[in-house]
C-alpha cells in the first residue's frame, strides 16, 4: 500500500512540483482514501482520486487598479473550479498578499471534500488575489473589487460558479464585488455568498464557521460523554472565524484565553468575555488594529509578541488563523499541556507533523475540512434562500447549522470508527467525501 501512495504521489508532484500546499493537501487525503479504493471493487481503474486532484479548469488574470494617488497598480487574480461532480463550483475569494496557485489549488482541493461533508449540493472551488486590503481606503478596495469582478464575471453564476469570502474578504468586499457583478451581467442573483441582509445575505452566515467549529467540537466531546462547559480553549487569530467561535463556546460554558494576528498573541486568563470579545471587535473590524491593543484596555493580560498561543495550557485548541500555523514541535507543546481536543477553524492549520502527532495521542482531532464546514455550509443555506426569495430567522438557520455539523459528524464516524472504540476524524472526512464525489463521478461518466 505504501508503494501504491508514493506511486500516486511522484505522479502528482511531477504535475505541481512548485506547489508545496498543494501537495500537503493531496497527500493527506491520498495516505486514507487511496487504502480503501483498493478494497472497493467499482473504483478499480478508474483512477477517480487522480482525476480529483487535477482541476477542471484555472483561471489566472491581470487586475490593473488605481490608487488614491493616481498610481497604476497590477495584482494577479485567479479561479480555480476544481470539481463540479455534485453541483455549482462554490468556495471563497481569498484578498492577501500570499495568495499563489499552490495556495488557492490546495484550499479549492479541501472545499471538494468539505462541500460534499455538507451534504449539500456543491462542487469546490476557490480564488483571489495577491491584493493586500490592509492599509487601503474603502474607495481603493472598491476600485480593485469592481476591477477584480470585471473579469471573473464571465467565469461565475448563480448555476456555475459561486464565490464567498475568505481571509480579506468580508462583508465590505463582498458588497463592492456583488454591485459589479449586477451591473455587468444586468442581473439580481445568489451569485455571491456572505451578501448584506437587505440584499440576499442570511442569518448566521458570519458567525457561521465559528459557530460551527465548536459546534463539531462539542460534537466530538459527546462521544465520551462530556462537553464544553468549564473547559479552558486556546482560539488563534482574531477575524471573523476566531471571533465568533469565541463567542460560541463562551456561551457554551467554556473561557477562552487566547487570540492571536499575525503581530503576536494576548492571553487572558479570566477568559475573553462577551464585553472583552466586544471590544476585540471593535479593535479588529471597525478600528483594524493590531490585537495588542487589547491589553491596554485589559491590563491584567498579556501580549507575547511574534509568538503563536499553542505554549498556553488548554483543554481544547482551535486554530482559527492560517495553514500550517501548528508544527509538529507546537503539537507536542499542546498535548505535554493537556490539550485533548483540537477542532480545526481554519483550512489546514496542522502541518503533517502536528496532525500525525494529534493522532498517534489519539485525542480527539477533527480536520478543517469536517469542523469548519459550518461556514460553506450557511452560504449553501444562502443560496437556497436566494433562489426561494425567502428569508429564514436566525434560529431555523442555527438550526440547520447545528444539524450539518452533526450530520458531518456522524459521516465521520461512519468511515473513521477504528475496531477499539477511536474515531480518526482525519481518514473519516476523507473517505465521506469522496465517496459522494467519486460516486457523482463514476455516474457521470469521464468528463
Amino acid at each position: 500500500m505504501e508503494s501504491k501512495i508514493k506511486g500516486f504521489m511522484d505522479l502528482v508532484k511531477q504535475r505541481n512540483q512548485y506547489e508545496p500546499e498543494f501537495l500537503q493537501a493531496v497527500e493527506e487525503v491520498a495516505e486514507t482514501v487511496i487504502p480503501y479504493i483498493a478494497n472497493q471493487e467499482i473504483y478499480s481503474g478508474k483512477n477517480i482520486l487522480l482525476r480529483m486532484v487535477e482541476p477542471e479548469r484555472v483561471m489566472m488574470f491581470r487586475v490593473p487598479w488605481v490608487d488614491d494617488s493616481g498610481e497604476i497598480i497590477v495584482n494577479r487574480g485567479y479561479r480555480i473550479q476544481m470539481n463540479s461532480a455534485i453541483g455549482p463550483y462554490k468556495g471563497g475569494l481569498r484578498f492577501h498578499p500570499t495568495v499563489n496557485l499552490s495556495i488557492l489549488k490546495f484550499l479549492a482541493f479541501e472545499q471538494v471534500f468539505k462541500n460534499a461533508l455538507t451534504t449539500l449540493p456543491m462542487g469546490g472551488g476557490k480564488g483571489g488575489s495577491d491584493f493586500d486590503p490592509k492599509g487601503k481606503s474603502d474607495d481603493e478596495i472598491m476600485r480593485f473589487c469592481h476591477a477584480f469582478m470585471s473579469e471573473l464575471s464571465r467565469h461565475i453564476g448563480h448555476n456555475t460558479d459561486v464565490p464567498a469570502g475568505d481571509i480579506g474578504v468580508g462583508g465590505r468586499e463582498i458588497g463592492f464585488l456583488f454591485g459589479m457583478y449586477k451591473k455587468l451581467r444586468n442581473e439580481f442573483t445568489g451569485v455571491l455568498t456572505g451578501k448584506g441582509m437587505s440584499w440576499g445575505g442570511s442569518l448566521i452566515r458570519p458567525e457561521a464557521t465559528g459557530y460551527g467549529t465548536v459546534y463539531f467540537a462539542q460534537n466530538m466531546l459527546e462521544t465520551k460523554g462530556d462537553t464544553l462547559k468549564g473547559k479552558t480553549v486556546a482560539v488563534s487569530g482574531s477575524g471573523n472565524v476566531a471571533q465568533y467561535a469565541c463567542e460560541k463556546a463562551t456561551q457554551l460554558g467554556a473561557k477562552v484565553v487566547t487570540l492571536s494576528d499575525s503581530s503576536g498573541y494576548i492571553f487572558d486568563a479570566d477568559g475573553i468575555d462577551v464585553d472583552k470579545l466586544a471590544y476585540v471587535m471593535e479593535i479588529k473590524n471597525e478600528r483594524r488594529d493590531r490585537i495588542s491593543e487589547y491589553v491596554k484596555k485589559y491590563p491584567k493580560a498579556k501580549f507575547f509578541r511574534g509568538e503563536r498561543p499553542w505554549s498556553v495550557k488548554c483543554d481544547v485548541a482551535m486554530p482559527c488563523a492560517t495553514q500550517n500555523e501548528i508544527n509538529g514541535d507546537e503539537a507536542q507543546s499542546l498535548l505535554s499541556n493537556g490539550c485533548f481536543v483540537v477542532s480545526e477553524g481554519a483550512n489546514m492549520p496542522s502541518t503533517p507533523d502536528a496532525a500525525h502527532a494529534f493522532q498517534k495521542a489519539r485525542i480527539l482531532y477533527a480536520p478543517g475540512k469536517a469542523s469548519n464546514a459550518g461556514g460553506v455550509a450557511t452560504s449553501g443555506l444562502e443560496m437556497s434562500q436566494n433562489s426561494l426569495r425567502i428569508n429564514w430567522t436566525r434560529d431555523e438557520v442555527d438550526e440547520k447549522l447545528k444539524k450539518i455539523m452533526s450530520d458531518i459528524h456522524d459521516s465521520c464516524i461512519k468511515f473513521g470508527k477504528q475496531d477499539d472504540g477511536y474515531i480518526d476524524y482525519v481518514t473519516g472526512a476523507n473517505i465521506a467525501g469522496f465517496v459522494k464525489v467519486a460516486d457523482a463521478m463514476l455516474a457521470q461518466g469521464v468528463v
